[in-house]
């Protein structure tokens, strides 16, 4: 057993290759194998979104706090609250992030296939994130 104590992980910078805008990411879990699942709070301030990118094995997003938008490749963007959870399947790509407005926060879940938990691809653009389709 081992507990990972309130406040002894430091939180992160979301890195800019990866994110547009201001972003923090806390830790939450990343047991050694052989478990494969990963898991992060992520909060993201007005504006913040994650570049595009897909999960070998899917990702869980748990919406805790403000509000933000989810959107999967061709489809249209929508908007996500606290209690929502969002199911990505297997190689789906997507973006997620807080509206241009308010910040928002949720909890990642993904699991990590050959070491890897996501393959990020190009930035979502200004007039992507600004579109609704």
């Amino acid at each position: 057993m081992e507990i990972k104590r309130s406040g002894s992980q430091p939180s992160g910078k979301g890195p800019a290759d990866w994110f547009t805008g201001t972003v923090r990411i806390d830790p939450i879990m990343a047991p050694p194998e052989p478990a494969r699942v990963v898991g992060a709070g992520v909060t993201f301030e007005p504006g913040a979104r994650t570049a595009w990118h897909t999960h070998p094995l899917g990702q869980t997003l748990i919406v805790t706090g403000g509000c933000g938008w989810v959107q999967r490749w061709g489809e249209p963007r929508q908007e996500i609250r606290p209690g929502d959870v969002v199911w990505f399947a297997p190689g789906e790509k997507h973006w997620h992030g807080a509206t241009a407005t308010t910040a928002m926060t949720h909890i990642a879940i993904q699991e990590k296939l050959n070491g890897s938990a996501v393959d990020w691809l190009e930035k979502v653009s200004d007039q992507q994130y600004e579109s609704s389709r």
